[in-house]
């Protein structure tokens, strides 16, 4: 257990922090995964408007710091690939 008392908030905040970092992680793979489907089903034009809210998803999570920058932009260079060969 923390001994100061300034610990005992700084676990708090990191807690909050954690449960909002899942949630967006949460989204971004089921985002992706409705992006997908619409890609298996041949929808390409509503896959296109998926995509691009993904991405804005993305960087929004790499700027907060919930994905790291590299993972981020391998994940839009993956996605950009596979609506490319659709």
């Amino acid at each position: 257990m923390p001994i100061l008392h300034a610990s005992y908030k700084d676990i708090k905040q990191s807690a909050k922090r954690g449960l909002r970092n899942q949630s967006v992680k949460s989204e971004l793979k089921t985002e992706t995964k409705k992006f997908l489907d619409l890609i298996s089903s041949k929808k390409t034009d509503e896959a296109k408007k998926q995509l691009t809210y993904l991405i804005t998803q993305l960087d929004k999570a790499q700027s907060k710091g919930i994905v790291h920058k590299n993972t981020a932009s391998r994940k839009i260079s993956r996605l950009m690939k596979k609506i490319k060969a659709a």
